[in-house]
């Protein structure tokens, strides 16, 4: 991949619907969810944690799914309200989006929230567009190391230096009869950059599987430095790889063309 510079903001977000919280940085500890020994000592988790955005819903709001019908409400609404095939707007954002819209894009606001033809499927929008810079994408999923026990989070890949659309996501109810509750005051997306070069074919495809006995000797140097040095240490320390990782991202490497020319039809053997 070739360093080119960006002209302005990696991603920026445009908040149509009204939102106290905005999308930040993700966070290294998950607003705390992450143990104290992990953030301290596991760089792999925090890293992963802190790789992108987080983006939040405007409402919280509640769904039922008995496995064949689903129900919704939010605050301020003492009823569940049938979910159907027409999609729902976010409350009074339709007229707001008709005022400030050109007259050409009036009646064209998205929707809030639309049923899927997958059992228990829910699409859900953030109330957020993204414009990526020049040969960006943006990996929307759910937030990293927060699983959800009542809902499972799909993954997007999106080239948003083009598509300029809803940033949504679609999510599948895997609890039926009792309330699934998405919260304003939790991210609901977690949006992560990355280069198209980076998930082309002629990037991916160059790849190697090898066996145990084809493993060099620069191999098992890196393997003894990696796993036997610390563990016969007697003053081992924990945290080590995460130190290391700290000390090279205060002294990083130069940058090099990670996209080989390897013909990619040749780069898979055993």
């Amino acid at each position: 991949m070739t360093e080119a510079p960006i002209d302005g903001p990696l991603v920026e977000f445009f908040q149509m619907v009204p939102n106290p919280r905005p999308p930040q940085r993700a966070d290294r500890a998950v607003g705390g969810v992450i143990p104290a020994r992990a953030l301290r000592y596991c760089e792999a988790i925090t890293s992963a944690s802190a790789f992108g955005w987080y983006v939040f819903l405007p409402i919280s709001f509640k769904v039922v799914w008995d496995g064949h019908d689903m129900l919704w409400t939010y605050d301020g609404v003492q009823e569940w309200l049938p979910l159907t095939r027409d999609a729902v707007q976010y409350p009074h954002f339709s007229e707001q989006f008709n005022e400030i819209a050109p007259v050409n894009v009036r009646g064209f606001s998205p929707p809030f929230l639309t049923l899927s033809i997958q059992p228990g499927g829910l699409q859900v929008w953030t109330g957020c567009v993204a414009k990526s810079a020049p040969g960006w994408s943006l990996l929307v999923r759910g937030v990293a190391n927060l699983p959800s026990a009542s809902y499972q989070m799909f993954e997007g890949l999106i080239e948003t230096d083009h598509w300029f659309g809803p940033l949504f996501n679609n999510v599948r109810i895997i609890k039926t009869d009792s309330p699934v509750e998405f919260r304003s005051d939790v991210p609901f997306l977690q949006v992560q950059p990355v280069h198209k070069d980076i998930y082309a074919d002629k990037f991916l495809q160059n790849f190697t599987v090898k066996n145990l006995d084809q493993l060099s000797r620069e191999n098992w140097d890196a393997f003894h430095r990696t796993v036997v040095v610390p563990n016969v240490d007697p003053e081992r320390r924990l945290g080590h790889y995460a130190v290391s990782v700290r000390k090279r991202a205060h002294h990083p490497t130069p940058a090099t063309n990670i996209v080989s020319t390897a013909d990619p039809n040749n780069s898979v053997r055993s």
